[in-house]
């Protein structure tokens, strides 16, 4: 299947070059479709070995078995309804391509109001990390798209990172919990490299012995059999300095601070969707 990507951005390029590098490490040649209105962004990516740019929207669509939009929700409307006509063009029903989105607040019903009942939609939710092959990505999968459909699309997402396949309405969830925490874990660093410039440390310093922390940490809660409370625990001597400062945290509620952000996310996640 031929896989196209509308957008060529911060998401949809890291996504090509890391499909595109997967391919390489086993020996293989992809067939990748690239479209941007930023000529530029998708003419770099088609410099790697089994990409190629698309010379308009049209070529995209008509090319691709599998449609990858890689746009933000603003700039979605004005792009689907082409989409739309393009490709009912070739396929009335629109029932031959699946149509994979990443736009946060897009829903299967609404996508599938525009591209057409019958149309094959798989929404996913990835999050920045995949720009460093590090991401995880949930997907939704609507009605109609094959096991080998649906196989080929997760197969685009694992070459960025992890993927695991969940209930659309779930999206809410982990919207909350893994789209946006990036951005909890780099307030939670940029704390701790404070702290550490505050007493004595360089920049550089701070920054390595914070980001390899939070990163050793992660790969003991996914490769350990510990789960976080009992890691936490193993952490703490008793009369330590861990123990004094996982004190203070629990008399300042961070973990009911954590948990009401993500909730806040959550909510503003289920208030966007349409």
């Amino acid at each position: 299947m031929k896989i196209g990507f509308l957008g060529a951005g911060n998401m949809g390029g890291a996504i090509v070059r890391g499909y595109a590098s997967a391919a390489k490490a086993r020996g293989e040649t992809p067939d990748l479709l690239v479209f941007d209105t930023d000529g530029t962004k998708a003419d770099a990516l088609a410099e790697l070995q089994g990409v190629r740019a698309a010379g308009d929207l049209r070529a995209l669509v008509d090319e691709s078995d599998i449609l990858i939009v890689a746009l933000k929700p603003n700039v979605f409307d004005a792009a689907i309804p082409r989409i739309a006509a393009y490709a009912k063009q070739t396929d009335p029903t629109n029932a031959r391509r699946v149509f994979v989105s990443i736009a946060a607040g897009i829903s299967i019903a609404y996508l599938q109001e525009a591209l057409g009942k019958e149309s094959k939609i798989v929404r996913v939710m990835p999050n920045t990390p995949a720009m460093v092959g590090e991401g995880m990505t949930a997907l939704a999968r609507g009605e109609g798209v094959s096991d080998e459909e649906y196989e080929a699309v997760r197969r685009v997402f694992r070459s960025v990172g992890e993927t695991v396949s969940v209930t659309e309405p779930s999206l809410d969830a982990v919207t909350g919990i893994s789209g946006s925490s990036p951005a909890y874990a780099y307030m939670y660093m940029q704390a701790l490299i404070e702290c550490g410039v505050e007493n004595g440390l360089c920049e550089a310093d701070a920054t390595l012995l914070a980001a390899r922390s939070a990163l050793g940490a992660a790969r003991m809660v996914l490769e350990g059999d510990a789960d976080p409370v009992q890691l936490r625990v193993n952490v703490c001597s008793p009369g330590g300095t861990t123990e004094e400062a996982v004190r203070v945290l629990e008399e300042r509620g961070f973990m009911d601070t954590i948990k009401e952000a993500a909730n806040a996310a959550v909510a503003k996640s289920k208030r966007m969707t349409r």
